[in-house]
């Protein structure tokens, strides 16, 4: 399963975390922006970021949002609700998800929500994604 995770820069380490189990269960990272955090970034840094990252998103079965998160992951967002990625939204506290805090977005049909501490999360990703792969195979397998 390929993968991408936006977030805000403050979340670097949890970004680093969500990547580093992701990778042990055999999961393959599209691009990882974390290793590009610095103060001294050129407009033509951010410029070539920002294409690795749109196409990262491009080429992953699932984006990971981890919230709070900034106005780029935002964006993240976006391009991937538009071409239809599978998108976990991950908070550790429910208020992310309040009427006051939310965005209408996180409320399409290809949005999962889960409000946990990053092992719940990700277990849950993992249990998400491993039940679709296994109706795929019994698709695949009743052909």
């Amino acid at each position: 399963m390929k993968f991408y995770i936006g977030s805000g820069m403050k979340n670097c380490e949890l970004v680093n975390y969500y990547s580093k189990i992701l990778k042990e269960k055999g999961w393959e990272q599209t691009y990882d922006w974390v290793k590009n955090v610095s103060d001294d970034v050129s407009i033509d840094d951010m410029i070539g970021y920002a294409k690795l990252e749109k196409q990262a998103i491009v080429s992953s079965d699932v984006v990971i949002i981890l919230l709070p998160a900034g106005r780029g992951a935002h964006i993240e967002l976006g391009m991937a609700l538009a071409l239809g990625k599978k998108l976990f939204l991950c908070s550790t506290t429910k208020e992310e998800f309040s009427i006051e805090n939310t965005v209408a977005f996180y409320e399409l049909p290809n949005v999962v929500k889960l409000v946990g501490d990053a092992s719940k999360n990700l277990e849950e990703i993992f249990n998400l994604c491993e039940t679709k792969d296994s109706e795929k195979r019994l698709i695949k397998d009743r052909k």
